[in-house]
């Protein structure tokens, strides 16, 4: 899944500046639910990493069955983290 398809798919634009709040907060729980439902762990990945930009990822421990997923979770929440910090 790439990001500007997914920002096309929920929030029908590629630029994330440009969604309006209406359609974040449609788009967030369309994700949400899809989520739930998809069992190809890559396309779970992405879409949880896209919540957790937006704020709105469920946690850890009940999004991911195998912890080599919530480990690669870990590492790009680590690294958005040092991201920010270095932007400061």
């Amino acid at each position: 899944m790439d990001f500007d398809d997914l920002l096309r798919r929920y929030f029908a634009t590629s630029a994330i500046a440009d969604i309006q709040p209406g359609a974040l907060e449609a788009g967030i729980e369309r994700m949400q639910v899809d989520f739930g439902l998809e069992q190809d762990r890559g396309k779970r990945f992405a879409l949880w990493s896209l919540l957790h930009l937006l704020g709105a990822a469920p946690v850890l421990e009940a999004s991911f069955e195998k912890e080599a997923d919530r480990e690669a979770a870990r590492n790009l929440m680590d690294m958005l983290a040092a991201s920010e910090s270095f932007d400061g």
